[in-house]
């Protein structure tokens, strides 16, 4: 690993943590006092720094812009009951990061230097990791091409910044969701299972219509036939369906979740049965008629597990169980949550204490 004197520090001269108000603090809007930034240019990485969370100079023509060179990633920091601080499962992040990063045709980070930004930022930033119920400190690594020509190809330069914001829960309620049957998120040899900027850009039209019509996300479908399930929003999705947790098989067009993950281990762990396969929009329906499928949530770092209630097809709307039946999703969300907070042995080494 980097030793972290390695890298350089400039501390804010106008710290604003003790003039944040942490209750009901809204996703993504507030950021800590600093932020870590490096640099690769000469195909090395370099002027690795710690410094006052603030505007980045850019030239108007940057790849990134242009071209959508862009791959970001999402992973929370909880403090623990002895008060330590532990970032969940973030050599997984890392992994997916870098799996991005090849298929948008950019330089992979080295493990060090991901692993040291992270440890070095939550140190200096340390006192915006809430302490109250269900918050976290949301992290967001963040790469960007920053070649300031025009002309399509690969850039050569590129800056790494990683972000911090305390957060509360993403959704409070549960959800109500239309399968998309018109527009696609992802597509066969495209970058869905990359988290590209691009991928989210495509999704904020449909999403928008669906919001018109009442929906608060949508469940994705398969870009040949909509038929198939993909994902749910920005997150991966599960059914309970005939006692059988069941999801869609990691693909191409599918984000390899590391929530998603995370609950199917601890499934496993529970002995309750899981499939990952292909799963058709139609059984959806059947099941939600025939009251065979029980469950459905949606499972994601920022949504953690969040119930969905109502699911909308073809203009028809179906509701599914009460809340306190769903006895699947409320055990494995509270197991995980358990696990991440340091309230329950973390038997499979996912917290990383910094």
């Amino acid at each position: 690993m980097i030793d972290t004197l390695q890298i350089k520090v400039t501390e804010t001269s106008n710290p604003r943590l003790a003039e944040t108000e942490f209750k009901d603090i809204p996703f993504g809007k507030i950021f800590t006092d600093h932020m870590f930034m490096a640099d690769f240019e000469d195909g090395e990485w370099k002027n690795l720094q710690i410094l006052p969370y603030g505007p980045i100079p850019m030239s108007p023509a940057i790849s990134a812009l242009h071209y959508g060179q862009a791959i970001f990633e999402g992973m929370k920091a909880y403090r623990l009951p002895n008060g330590d601080i532990s970032v969940f499962r973030a050599n997984k992040n890392f992994e997916r990061f870098n799996i991005s990063a090849d298929r948008i045709a950019m330089p992979t980070i080295p493990e060090e230097i991901f692993m040291q930004a992270i440890s070095a930022l939550i140190n200096i930033d340390k006192g915006w990791v809430p302490t109250q119920e269900n918050y976290s400190l949301y992290l967001r690594p963040v790469m960007f091409a920053t070649d300031s020509s025009l002309g399509v190809r690969a850039s050569d330069t590129y800056k790494f910044v990683l972000l911090a914001t305390p957060t509360g829960p993403y959704y409070t309620k549960a959800l109500k969701v239309k399968i998309e049957t018109k527009y696609t998120r992802a597509n066969e040899g495209g970058v869905g299972y990359a988290k590209t900027a691009g991928n989210y850009a495509r999704s904020l039209y449909p999403f928008a219509e669906a919001q018109k019509e009442g929906f608060d996300q949508l469940i994705w479908t398969d870009s040949a036939t909509h038929t198939l399930v993909e994902e749910s929003g920005a997150a991966n999705v599960m059914f309970v369906l005939d006692g059988k947790l069941i999801t869609a098989a990691v693909s191409e067009t599918i984000l390899n979740g590391v929530t998603r993950d995370t609950i199917i281990a601890l499934a496993k762990d529970k002995g309750i049965t899981v499939e990952e396969r292909k799963v058709t929009v139609a059984e959806i329906i059947e099941g939600a008629k025939n009251g065979k499928l029980t469950e459905a949530f949606a499972v994601g770092t920022a949504a953690t597990v969040t119930q969905i209630g109502e699911i909308g097809y073809e203009g028809e709307l179906y509701k599914l169980s009460d809340a306190s039946t769903r006895t699947v999703s409320t055990s494995l969300a509270k197991e995980l949550n358990d696990i991440r907070n340091g309230l329950a042995e973390d038997r499979f080494g996912w917290n990383w204490i910094v």
